[in-house]
């Protein structure tokens, strides 16, 4: 066993030296923009309502970045990269364009290519003449190698993730370097080359495009008379003048009655007496000699949370009336039904009946006027509706809102409701029915007691009199709320929509008819 160490030994020179070889990586630091990438279909602008970091601050990959709000909702984007926030580009409350840069961070990053270099020319042998008689510790004893430590997943917005469009385009690779640092998509970049191949001139000339649209946009004519101001339309409203500019395409029909509310008045406070405790505020929850004895000592039950923001003391009649309206529209599929527009002019437009049904709110906020979508309120009890209504109410109140797209899908309802009532003292009114808004829309005017002299309270008695039942004073206190419709002509009929709210009328004024349609 002494013989090959000795062997090793001999010839040796006195002083014999150790090397340890690896291979060297450096980092650089580089700063990188990140840009408003596209975060829905049409969406061409959004706000930037709330940053969750500062300049200086380190952050992390899928650390949340800011919050932005478009037409449609409020949504939070996270951070691509690991680094330093440099700068922010986009101040709260300023409006950034898909494609444009919001902020600057400092990342560092391996030079992979200084290590392809340093890595290939260690597995190259040296030149003869720069080999040492002295031995390395790895050719005594050989390192062991470090397993390779999996590449790490390039998050979605990370300049280095290629997706699978931009694959599929035809560039050089010094092109495509060229586009990726300049934020450019290459997707989106018509290509003038062989084959539809990406130039680089086609990349800056996208780029000089996109400029001058953007200047265009800024510019803002100022009056000439010092006491106007020109203001820019928001977001938001600037989406509303869009809807009603595409409803003029649509034919309404419209069909306005009143509703006796007296019957559903009077089962509302019965109603409101016996709200289930998870609904109710903490403070309005009182302890009751059954609660003491825990329904769940002998099998667990499950516990339903409900947000503060949801929890509410008392009933209103708005989520009666919704739940009627469902009914009606189980019995009427048309008003359960999505128009689905034709491609081109061969093929004819489809109706998409839908098996529950789902209602849209028209939702006034301080930040603009939004409807989201309650569904399948059909199979949704009065409770359950008005701690919905309750929790989207105080999302809208929120600056910003705090509506997302859980609260507004993009297959909204197909009937929306519009509580006007609850803001003016009006009776009725004239809704607008939008693309994509379902196939009619209601408007709910101020319920208000009125004495009522209606024909079909008036009868002959026995000596052929026309008289009235209550006491003979010739009427009755009634509550009565006026309510306004607008249905789409191309697919609703006058005499169906006319039959529907009659049907409506039915369950609205026997509410009776709800608690023996859940027996």
């Amino acid at each position: 066993m002494l013989a090959r160490p000795l062997r090793l030994l001999i010839g040796k020179p006195r002083a014999v030296s150790y090397f340890h070889t690896s291979s060297a990586v450096w980092g650089r630091k580089t700063i990188q923009r990140f840009n408003l990438a596209d975060i829905g279909e049409g969406i061409t602008e959004c706000e930037v309502i709330k940053w969750s970091v500062k300049p200086s601050s380190p952050i992390a990959s899928f650390d949340p970045l800011c919050e932005v709000q478009s037409d449609k909702a409020s949504v939070e984007i996270t951070s691509p990269f690991d680094g330093i926030v440099k700068e922010l580009l986009i101040k709260e409350g300023e409006i950034a364009k898909v494609g444009s840069a919001l902020c600057l961070i400092e990342v560092e990053e391996e030079d992979g290519e200084e290590g392809a270099v340093e890595e290939s020319s260690a597995d190259t042998p040296a030149p003869q003449a720069q080999q040492s008689p002295l031995q390395t510790r790895e050719e005594i004893h050989p390192l062991p190698t470090e397993p390779a430590t999996p590449a790490r997943k390039l998050h979605p917005m990370d300049p280095n993730f290629i997706s699978s469009s931009a694959r599929d385009v035809l560039a050089a690779p010094s092109v495509r370097h060229f586009a990726r640092k300049q934020g450019v998509e290459l997707a989106s970049v018509p290509g003038t080359g062989k084959g539809g191949r990406v130039e680089k001139s086609d990349v800056e000339a996208f780029i000089s495009s996109q400029s001058s649209k953007a200047e265009v946009e800024q510019n803002v004519v100022v009056g000439k008379q010092e006491e106007d101001v020109v203001v820019e339309l928001g977001r938001t409203r600037y989406g509303m003048w869009k809807a009603m500019v595409k409803s003029l395409d649509i034919p309404h029909f419209g069909y306005s009655t009143t509703l006796d509310l007296t019957p559903l008045d009077k089962l509302m406070y019965k109603l409101s007496e016996h709200i289930p405790p998870h609904y109710l505020l903490p403070s309005d929850c009182q302890e009751s000699s059954s609660q003491l004895i825990s329904p769940s000592a002998f099998y667990p039950v499950e516990q339903v949370e409900i947000p503060k923001s949801a929890q509410y003391k008392k009933l209103t009649m708005l989520p009666i009336l919704l739940k009627t309206l469902s009914k009606a529209m189980e019995e009427w599929p048309l008003f359960r039904a999505s128009i689905t527009p034709s491609s081109d002019s061969s093929t004819k437009p489809t109706l998409t009946i839908r098996p529950n049904a789902d209602i849209s709110i028209a939702l006034s906020t301080p930040t603009g006027l939004y409807t989201p979508t309650i569904q399948s309120v059909n199979s949704q009890s009065i409770y359950d509706l008005a701690s919905r209504l309750k929790h989207l109410s105080h999302l809208g109140r929120q600056v910003p809102s705090q509506l997302t797209p859980k609260e507004m899908p993009k297959r909204g309802g197909t009937i929306t409701v519009s509580n006007v009532g609850a803001i003016g003292a009006g009776d009725f009114a004239h809704p607008i029915l939008v693309p994509g808004g379902g196939v009619a829309i209601v408007a709910l005017g101020r319920a208000k007691w009125v004495w009522d002299v209606a024909d079909d309270h008036w009868y002959y008695d026995a000596t052929g009199e026309y008289v009235h039942p209550e006491d003979n004073k010739g009427g009755q206190r009634r509550l009565k709320m006026g309510i306004s419709w607008s249905a789409d002509h191309r697919v609703v009929e006058g005499a169906e929509m006319a039959a529907f709210v009659e049907c409506w009328r039915g369950w609205v004024e026997k509410p009776e008819k709800i608690i023996a349609a859940g027996v």
